[in-house]
């Protein structure tokens, strides 16, 4: 028996000589390109597998574009998104589960997949997809277009993505600890990055030219916190972040944030919903560091 063909040793940091187990089929380190818009699970599904990159194919050498009027750059643009669109219809014809390469997927490829709901990964080890290949009898093909029917695994009985929480444990340990060095709480649910967000966004407005860029630029940064907690509770994130921008814009809903467990907009103050404020003071510190360093420069 092929040892290094057939069993291969799959190494995860965290846990206990117990935790090791023995799987059949293939395990692979690996999460679907878009968690929150991809199936993790996914029965009698059906795999293609691919040695070839789903975006815009680079140069082989240094490519120079000499571009003379901006509706060029336009053009540009749109061969490439019709290069993705044609791969990506060449392989949704074959209404595939579960798309596999051991190249690169781009943005674009992602979007028609998660919409035709199909799961991706990418940049696979070849060895890995071997083992695949193996294991759900499909064919790993090197172009999207020499794809046949009989290229597509359906011998695999289930395709499913388990998530290992380790980081979890030491991210609330790490804040534990912090806590008892440094005790500081504010308001969690994103109610601090908001009112952060909204301030630096009144700054903006009284600032003129390019020296108000970093004020919006950290701005929408600071809004990543809120959406996605929106985005893990399954809302509706564009009018869940209006309803809270709106709420914040004026100053005075400084505690409205986003209940994590339910998705509802509500006062964490009143819901008890604090968070360790030392990281986002370190934060602001280096964003107002930075925003003189631009005015020094500008």
């Amino acid at each position: 028996m092929d040892i290094q063909k057939y069993i291969k040793v799959e190494k995860v940091p965290g846990g206990q000589l117990e935790d090791s187990v023995v799987r059949k089929g293939v395990t692979i380190n690996k999460d679907v390109i878009a968690p929150g818009k991809m199936r993790r699970k996914i029965f009698n599904q059906r795999i293609i597998l691919l040695d070839w990159p789903l975006e815009f194919k680079k140069g082989e050498n240094q490519t120079n574009a000499e571009l003379l009027k901006e509706e060029e750059w336009g053009v540009l643009l749109q061969l490439e998104e019709e290069y993705i669109e044609r791969l990506c219809v060449q392989i949704l014809k074959f209404k595939p589960d579960v798309v596999i390469t051991e190249k690169g997927l781009s943005d674009l490829a992602c979007h028609y997949f998660s919409k035709a709901g199909v799961s991706g990964m990418r940049r696979l080890r070849k060895t890995d997809n071997n083992r695949i290949a193996k294991a759900c009898g499909a064919v790993i093909v090197n172009r999207p277009d020499e794809l046949q029917q009989s290229d597509v695994g359906t011998g695999a009985g289930i395709f499913e993505v388990n998530k290992i929480v380790e980081r979890n444990l030491q991210d609330a340990m790490s804040v534990a600890r912090n806590i008892l060095k440094n005790p500081t709480l504010g308001p969690a649910g994103g109610a601090t990055q908001l009112t952060v967000s909204a301030t630096l966004k009144q700054k903006s407005s009284s600032v003129e030219g390019i020296q108000k860029w970093p004020y919006e630029a950290a701005a929408i940064a600071f809004e990543a916190i809120p959406r996605t907690l929106a985005q893990n509770c399954g809302v509706n994130v564009i009018r869940t972040m209006t309803a809270l921008q709106g709420k914040h814009a004026n100053g005075e809903k400084s505690w409205i944030g986003i209940d994590g467990n339910t998705g509802v907009i509500t006062d964490v103050k009143e819901k008890k919903i604090g968070g360790y404020l030392f990281g986002l003071l370190l934060l602001l510190s280096f964003i107002s560091f930075a925003i003189s360093i631009f005015k020094f420069v500008g």
